[in-house]
């Protein structure tokens, strides 16, 4: 008697398997290399900031489950976040939801606003968990590619193919500014076009904005919410994790109107229902912050972003400088290369560092084999050391 058996996993996850975070952190830790593939520091912020989720944990705050929309202290510090930022005003009862990071956010947003046939378009290469989420809902995600521009050194979102890209399926628009991987930072006439077209075609927007603290030079973060007829229709989603560099504590939040938090709510309580309890109160006195932090913090990442970038233009890759975030793309045809995958899986041996290829962010693989990231937000000893390894690819 035979059987066939069925494949366990769900057909609207049978493309995502294990993510290559996982794949090339443990290559890392087998070689011994550098790890500037997972974008997370490796020193602790501020220790204040540690020692307010000390002194919670101490003082019982947070120890048993806190209320479902995050605590009431939290909410109220990221709505005077907004405030005192952005000059955008949203009610910390509301209008503010805490998550278990950004990554929760986007999966109860996504799975609380689509239904199965809707489409997503969203700006390519993309987080990882963008694809999944869309699939998880049924919806249909729809990629607009964002190009480089080696004259400029940056990658570029084309109005025209966004607006083509807009079809009577099309539920929402899924930007990320600061955008992971390329570093690039729509401007403000970028987003005003977008929010024209959101407002025109009547659509929802979900906009990942985790690295809004992480912006340089003469770049500027412009929160869509601001623009003319994107309050009532965009969802904002923002994490301390990169801010602050706790990472490990996953506190993340959304904002938006009152029914857009409800419907997200709907969704999120049957995911975690509630997490980081004592790290809500940390992450509250963290946005309480001077914004001399957030300028020291800032600049401290601008001095690592030229040094990594200098040392792999030194190495012959060809460097996109980012504008925010701390992550590099870079193009890997000048050293005679043309397989992100390939070159990734070989790197640690060649030069004992790890990187990440671009192409696991796109649906078009082939428009992101080139390139591969590479994160900086580490000591500037360890980047130097991998400056130094990488100049074996220079020869």
């Amino acid at each position: 008697m035979t059987s066939t058996a069925r494949p366990f996993l769900n057909r609207r996850l049978a493309e995502f398997g294990t993510t290559i975070f996982a794949e090339m952190s443990a290559l890392a830790a087998a070689t011994g290399a550098i790890n500037l593939g997972q974008g997370f520091p490796d020193t602790d912020g501020p220790e204040e900031v540690r020692e307010a989720a000390v002194r919670a944990l101490r003082d019982g705050r947070g120890n048993q489950y806190p209320p479902g929309p995050g605590v009431p202290e939290l909410r109220t510090a990221i709505a005077d976040h907004q405030l005192r930022r952005y000059g955008v005003s949203f009610d910390p009862d509301t209008e503010v939801l805490v998550t278990a990071g950004a990554t929760e956010a986007i999966a109860a947003t996504l799975l609380a606003l689509l239904e199965p046939g809707d489409e997503v378009v969203a700006l390519e290469p993309y987080y990882d968990s963008y694809a999944a989420c869309i699939a998880m809902a049924g919806a249909t995600r729809v990629p607009v590619t964002l190009r480089p521009d080696p004259e400029q050194a940056r990658f570029r979102l084309d109005l025209d193919e966004l607006r083509d890209a807009v079809t009577g399926r099309t539920r929402l628009l899924l930007i990320n500014t600061p955008h992971n991987p390329t570093g690039t930072v729509l401007t403000r006439e970028e987003l005003t076009a977008i929010a024209e077209l959101a407002v025109e075609r009547d659509l929802l927007v979900v906009t990942d904005e985790v690295y809004e603290h992480l912006v340089f030079d003469e770049a500027e973060h412009v929160p869509l919410a601001t623009l003319p007829g994107m309050r009532e229709r965009t969802v904002t989603i923002g994490s301390s994790g990169k801010t602050f560099s706790f990472t490990g504590w996953k506190v993340g939040w959304v904002t938006a109107s009152p029914g857009l938090v409800t419907a997200v709510r709907s969704a999120k309580q049957f995911l975690t229902y509630v997490s980081s309890g004592p790290f809500q109160y940390a992450v509250a006195e963290a946005l309480a912050l001077p914004d001399s932090y957030f300028a020291d913090f800032r600049a401290d990442m601008r001095v690592k972003r030229d040094l990594l970038a200098a040392g792999l233009a030194d190495a012959g890759f060809a460097v996109f400088r980012p504008a925010g975030t701390y992550f590099v793309t870079t193009d890997i045809r000048p050293l005679g290369e043309s397989d992100g995958f390939a070159f990734c899986r070989s790197l640690p041996e060649r030069a004992g560092v790890v990187a990440i290829p671009n192409a696991v962010f796109y649906d078009h693989r082939e428009e992101g084999a080139p390139f591969v990231r590479f994160a900086f937000c580490k000591r500037v000893s360890v980047l130097e050391e991998a400056a130094t390894r990488l100049k074996a690819l220079a020869g």
